[in-house]
């Protein structure tokens, strides 16, 4: 597993504002204290999401777009891009969005990715969203094969001018059994402030929202052997050798 340091660059490819915040802010802001510049890829801008009917359906992509940023420079995020033509609960594994995650690796040259699971969770059944495991999907066909591939999307290098990356590790949060917790008792006031920046997601539920948060972190960090008294985001985490 490569240590905080030797990452230079890491890419966080997701379905919707808000799912890295769920999954992995206390992390995230782990990194960027120990120097990463990380960059987030929002494959959709949430246009189903939202709880006040009183909003216009219309104003929920900018609404939710501002609030990802927002919740992004709480832990240190300045690069946050949304890839477009992709709508919230229609997300499919396609190879156009293949492209578009291949796009953006070999845009950024990441030595780490976080995505989500493309995988069942029935423990936790929040986490399989569909757009959640599509996302997952393309963008493991994105790292393998299609960045390392110089003969994939021939217009990304002929037209763009983006050349084959390699990606070395890859993390998912999300899955079934995840074998990899961090710590984040220390920054677990991040993770909770950038949550709380999706208003249009969080506001309603009020001071429930940390009871709960808390509440998975502890159990995250009991399975893993961290201390009763510890708050923990729990991943996989794969090297990627050849």
């Amino acid at each position: 597993m490569l240590q905080d340091h030797e990452v230079e660059r890491a890419l966080v490819v997701v379905a919707h504002p808000d799912d890295v915040d769920f999954g992995a802010a206390g992390t995230v802001a782990g990194w960027t204290a120990a120097g990463t510049t990380v960059t987030y890829c929002l494959v959709t801008a949430g246009d189903a999401g939202g709880f006040d009917p009183a909003v216009a359906r219309a104003d929920i992509p900018g609404i939710r777009r501002a609030e990802q940023r927002e919740a992004a420079s709480i832990v240190g995020v300045g690069d946050v891009r949304f890839l477009t033509g992709y709508n919230d609960g229609r997300v499919s594994p396609s190879y156009e969005l293949r492209r578009d995650i291949c796009r953006v690796i070999r845009d950024v040259r990441p030595q780490r990715m976080l995505v989500p699971s493309p995988l069942w969770n029935f423990a936790r059944i929040g986490a399989s969203h569909p757009d959640h495991m599509a996302v997952g999907e393309a963008a493991w066909r994105a790292i393998y094969p299609d960045a390392r591939n110089p003969f994939a999307h021939p217009e990304l290098l002929e037209v763009e001018g983006l050349a084959d990356w390699k990606v070395r590790e890859v993390w998912v949060m999300g899955g079934p059994q995840p074998d990899h917790a961090v710590d984040i008792t220390d920054r677990f006031t991040l993770k909770l402030a950038a949550l709380r920046a999706h208003r249009s997601q969080t506001e309603h539920i009020g001071e429930r929202l940390e009871q709960a948060v808390r509440e998975w972190s502890m159990r995250a960090a009991h399975e893993h052997g961290l201390g009763e008294d510890r708050l923990a985001e729990a991943f996989n985490v794969y090297s990627i050798t050849h």
